[in-house]
């Protein structure tokens, strides 16, 4: 997987974790997180390797899905744009302190 793609999904979940049912968050957690394989997470849940990856790849396409609807994502990457260009710093710390 890209960084990019990490960074994505890492700021998805920092988003929408709490949608996630318990067991969504826990399989994100120990991929991303704990940095498992899917191996190891197959071992640790007793169900297969595929069993892991079908889990992971729901869990991913439920933060796509969220961020589809809601759009958190792009409004946030849209406000940093327009902090950007703003002189004032503490303007700048109060909108980022908003989201």
């Amino acid at each position: 997987m890209k960084m990019e793609d990490l960074v994505y999904y890492n700021n998805l979940y920092d988003l929408y974790s709490e949608l996630l049912t318990e067991k969504q968050r826990k399989y994100f957690e120990d991929y991303y997180f704990l940095n498992l394989s899917l191996g190891e997470m197959a071992q640790n849940y007793n169900i297969s390797r595929n069993a892991a990856f079908k889990q992971l790849q729901n869990t991913l396409s439920k933060l796509k899905h969220y961020e589809e609807i809601l759009k958190l994502q792009e409004k946030h990457e849209k406000l940093e744009e327009v902090i950007k260009n703003i002189e004032d710093k503490e303007l700048k710390e109060k909108l980022r302190d908003i989201f």
